[in-house]
């Protein structure tokens, strides 16, 4: 892992053989609770991380969440994510959701259902951020409902994963 990222590991302890689900948030996303709290609300990321981790447990997996400011660590993450064992990607990709033709191709190329989540609603904000170049890729996209978005991606991935969803 670059020495400029922060990995926060969280569900350590899940029974052997669960699911792990990679959980991957872009620039920006370590100043939540501070950064503009009237479009993205008061939670930290911190907080998000805690709480997917009791989510996640109640339904037997684990997840491994991580958070940079560069693509190119997001990229690494998405490519290594299958041989590292992991059976589905959360992706909150930030602002790289309407520039980023590399997250595209990472996310393409990798065998994982990967949903891509926002915590505001891109549609309902400013014209250049109503277009994802990564949505294409994904299995289903996330948005709009605050901190509570990473709880229904993994709601979502995890009913998907283990056949719940219709």
């Amino acid at each position: 892992m670059a020495p400029r990222a922060k990995a926060a590991k969280t569900a350590r302890k899940s029974p052997a053989r669960a699911l792990r689900i990679l959980v991957v948030s872009g620039p920006n996303l370590n100043r939540l609770g501070k950064r503009e709290p009237h479009i993205y609300g008061s939670t930290t990321l911190s907080q998000i991380h805690t709480e997917l981790a009791k989510r996640a447990a109640e339904r037997g997996a684990a997840v491994d969440c991580r958070q940079s400011n560069h693509e190119g660590d997001l990229i690494d993450w998405i490519g290594a994510a299958e041989d590292d064992g992991f059976s589905a990607i959360l992706l909150n990709p930030g602002a790289f959701t309407h520039t980023s033709y590399a997250l595209y191709d990472a996310v393409k190329g990798s065998s994982l259902p990967t949903v891509e989540l926002h915590l505001s609603n891109p549609d309902a904000r400013e014209e250049f951020r109503r277009e994802s170049k990564i949505a294409p890729a994904c299995l289903g996209r996330i948005a709009g409902f605050g901190a509570a978005s990473y709880g229904l991606a993994l709601r979502a991935v995890l009913d998907r994963l283990l056949g719940e969803s219709s």
